[in-house]
């Protein structure tokens, strides 16, 4: 399992470099600066995100049915949080109206919350 978080946390690194880059790079003419505001937080949280699932992939002392229960609630979080605003961001680009998925974004931000409170938790169980 540590070797399916590693891996993801490095995936979602490298698309969140690829994804920002593209997003202040190749997007700058193509949508306004409200827009670019929030491609860029969307890659912004996709790499904490990131980073946090490479933490998690080596903490030792959080059992392997924890890891894999705050791995899933934090995958879900990052496509449904990042992902919906990458597509909110670029809308006009792709040709359709994205505002019906808009309801994915608030609730990707409570699976990271929750996702977030399940690590704090089972650390100060463990460590307590």
């Amino acid at each position: 399992m540590n070797k399916t978080i590693l891996l993801t946390g490095v995936f979602f690194g490298l698309t969140s470099v690829l994804f920002g880059a593209f997003g202040a790079h190749g997007l700058e003419k193509l949508i306004d600066a409200n827009a670019i505001a929030s491609y860029k937080t969307a890659a912004q949280y996709q790499m904490y995100h990131a980073l946090l699932l490479l933490v998690l992939g080596i903490l030792p002392k959080i059992e392997k049915k924890h890891k894999k229960q705050i791995f899933y609630i934090f995958i879900t979080g990052i496509f449904l949080f990042c992902f919906s605003i990458y597509l909110l961001s670029i809308d006009t680009i792709l040709g359709f109206n994205a505002k019906s998925i808009a309801f994915a974004t608030p609730i990707g931000g409570i699976f990271l919350i929750l996702g977030w409170f399940l690590l704090g938790y089972r650390i100060f169980k463990r460590f307590n």
